[in-house]
């Protein structure tokens, strides 16, 4: 290794740059200065024989045959960390730590299935919990830098990443009560043309969801459009429940709103259904307690 091109720090600093696509930021989180960074991208460079990235003033871009070293050391450097991790957690004095990524599409009904038998049976282990995309989470899983995603998945899935748990999540059409007592629901062509002239709350149209969503409208020919777009299912049950307007939104969802009166499921013909899936990484040996968590999910 001594007489290769690079080692793992100049690799871990190429990773930061791509990370940021910026000197300044990647700069900052390896404390270093941007023109001690700068240095050190370009003797890489110069070692490699390769141009990596091309700088302007104003942006950062990775060339194709960065993009490719990229790939690997998002891969060869998460691969250090977990051993690393792993190591300490079951030879030093470090309590097992279990690093999972939602989806921001989930509610917070979908959470104890994820995490109360774990919480039961293994209370020693933490378990550190982030919300993100689907695509920031194949990619922190990817690197290493998580254990466990839950997604709604992309269509294909990434040859690195295996699902471990599948399961369906309904949807049902709600309205505000003081809304729904006017809709038409005994007649379907009247209730669509009511549901068109009515405010509508969105999943964020960029999410996995929110394409999915938009998708199955489509070809049920229901063109409502946006009052608002968020994030949050939760959210967006409250804002009908407070007459903002209607929504599609997973049935257990609404298991743990408690002002179930001010809101009113529709019938329609058709239901939306989602696919949700737990995640981890191919071709590497979960630690112990990374594996017994997988294995206590109860979707």
């Amino acid at each position: 290794m001594a007489r290769k091109p690079f080692d793992l720090y100049a690799l871990h600093l190429f990773h930061l740059v791509v990370k940021h696509h910026s000197f300044t930021r990647a700069a900052r989180e390896a404390g270093l200065s941007q023109s001690a960074l700068t240095r050190q991208m370009q003797s890489l460079e110069e070692r490699l024989g390769l141009s990596l990235i091309n700088r302007t003033t104003r942006s950062v871009e990775i060339t194709e045959a960065g993009l490719f070293l990229a790939a690997e050391a998002a891969r060869l450097i998460g691969g250090v960390a977990s051993a690393l991790d792993g190591l300490q957690t079951e030879f030093g004095s470090v309590r097992p730590e279990v690093r999972v990524s939602v989806s921001r599409t989930l509610a917070m009904a979908h959470m104890p299935g994820l995490f109360h038998a774990n919480h039961q049976r293994h209370p020693e282990v933490m378990c550190r919990i982030s919300y993100n995309t689907s695509s920031s989470i194949l990619t922190a899983l990817d690197a290493g830098e998580i254990d466990v995603g839950v997604i709604c998945p992309p269509s294909p899935l990434p040859d690195s990443i295996k699902i471990t748990h599948r399961f369906k999540d309904a949807f049902e059409l709600i309205a505000p009560a003081t809304m729904a007592a006017k809709a038409p629901v005994k007649r379907a062509e009247r209730l669509r043309l009511w549901m068109a002239q009515q405010p509508w709350l969105h999943i964020d149209s960029t999410t996995q969801t929110g394409k999915n969503l938009r998708r199955w409208m489509k070809r049920q020919d229901l063109d409502l459009q946006s009052a608002m777009e968020l994030d949050s299912f939760d959210l967006i049950i409250n804002l009908v429940a407070s007459g903002f307007g209607l929504a599609f939104v997973p049935r257990r969802a609404l298991a743990l709103y408690r002002r179930k009166e001010s809101i009113v499921t529709l019938p329609f013909p058709e239901r939306f259904e989602r696919d949700i899936v737990a995640v981890t990484r191919k071709h590497r040996k979960q630690p112990q307690h990374v594996q017994r968590f997988v294995d206590n999910i109860l979707f």
